[in-house]
């Protein structure tokens, strides 16, 4: 695989994986999985790739940890990616612990051409040279090369045990510093709560929790560097706007349970046509009789429904979307582009950019696609989440101008 020199600018894949349904179906899955993602490295052949997982293991994590050494072993010695000499694996194999257990992995793999990389140590605060393939799990608050955090409880009390929160790793890649973080942020519960607010009050705890790591990852402990957030941000379409305009002619049905008297079941049916039903609510029930709203064009007609980052529009931005919602898809090996009827098909996974992250991204003049921000594996079955990355080169010098690293950024 040739891989362009940096002196084109290096490379860089950032991809985030909600990998929680490779390891139900390992067999199937994983293999279309680890081939759709070597194709989109062999396309844009990267000298950095940052891998970020969240449900690593699955629902079922003690039964599933001998697949997740398999997944693993599998990417560090598989021939598509030979010539990345060096790489870290940081995953969070500590389930016993429901106090600190996250199932996040960090992957990061190093091309041989690439020079000069080095990663931060939290604890000295000095940057040391990268080496090596090393692999840590287990109690990964004991690695200084990380910092890892898991949501306080009373942040999503419906919750019993959430396994929600972030891992953060620093670089200096071609002289550039910067943070990358792996997160996963609160889902929706229930269909039927989210679509009585506007914004509902899952976005809300989303946004508290964003609002959280942002502040940790900014505060006065580090020197700041330019961030890059990816994971399962969790991210859902306005439940209320987004039926109130699916549903914009039908009337609503409401089914309340006997004994409760709760609602427990939306029906929206059309005013005329034998009164065709158009779609069921339920709280893990989501059928809508038209699927194929959410593929047209990609489903970019929806996307101003997508309001959660809006909030935080002064401190992160974002590539164009130009790919279809990224949950939930059917975990059906031989369904690649079917939604599960479970929820609203939304772009849960995404990448974003600090202000100041933006600023490292070379855009050449004459290459519309020098920036390429795409889904993996569109037509296959990746499981429930379809994996979402983002190429880009970064710009020649572009850490050194507003670089006053002398503090933090000693190299060992």
């Amino acid at each position: 695989m040739a891989v362009k020199t940096p002196a084109q600018g290096t490379g860089v894949l950032l991809t985030t994986a909600n990998v929680g349904s490779l390891f139900e179906d390992p067999e199937n899955l994983q293999k279309n999985w680890l081939r759709e993602f070597y194709q989109t490295v062999h396309t844009h052949k990267p000298h950095f790739i940052a891998l970020h997982c969240q449900e690593v293991g699955g629902k079922n994590y003690e039964a599933s940890m001998s697949h997740v050494d398999k997944f693993v072993k599998e990417l560090l010695s598989s021939d598509e990616m030979n010539e990345y000499n060096r790489a870290r694996v940081y995953l969070d194999e500590n389930y016993k612990s429901q106090e600190h257990f996250t199932a996040l992995g960090n992957l990061y793999f190093l091309h041989e051409s690439l020079k000069n990389t080095y990663q931060f140590d939290f604890k000295a605060k000095k940057f040391k040279k990268v080496t090596g393939k090393e692999i840590y799990s287990e109690t990964l608050e004991s690695t200084p090369m990380l910092e890892k955090e898991k949501f306080p409880q009373d942040y999503f009390p419906e919750c019993k045990w959430s396994r929600k929160g972030f891992i953060r790793t620093r670089w200096s890649v071609t002289d550039c510093a910067f943070d990358l973080v792996n997160i996963h942020l609160f889902h929706d519960a229930s269909n039927l709560i989210a679509w009585e607010t506007s914004p509902s009050v899952y976005s809300g705890t989303r946004q508290k929790a964003l609002a959280y790591v942002l502040d940790r990852i900014t505060d006065q402990r580090y020197e700041k560097v330019p961030h890059f957030l990816f994971g399962d941000f969790n991210f859902r379409l306005d439940s209320k706007g987004v039926i109130e305009a699916l549903c914009a002619s039908a009337t609503m049905q409401t089914i309340r349970a006997a004994d409760t008297n709760q609602i427990n079941k939306l029906i929206f049916r059309e005013s005329k046509n034998d009164r065709k039903v158009v779609l069921q609510l339920e709280k893990k029930l989501f059928d809508y009789f038209n699927q194929d709203v959410f593929r047209q064009n990609n489903g970019v007609e929806l996307l101003e429904f997508d309001r959660e980052l809006s909030v935080f529009k002064d401190k992160l931005s974002e590539q164009e979307i130009s790919f279809p919602p990224s949950y939930p898809y059917s975990e059906d090996s031989n369904q690649g582009r079917q939604y599960m009827n479970t929820r609203c098909p939304s772009w849960c996974d995404r990448i974003l950019l600090s202000h100041s992250a933006r600023d490292l991204i070379h855009k050449a003049e004459n290459d519309e696609k020098s920036v390429i921000y795409d889904n993996i594996g569109p037509n296959v079955c990746m499981g429930d989440h379809k994996p979402v990355f983002l190429f880009f080169r970064i710009a020649a010098g572009a850490g050194k101008p507003n670089r006053n690293m002398r503090n933090c950024c000693v190299v060992q």
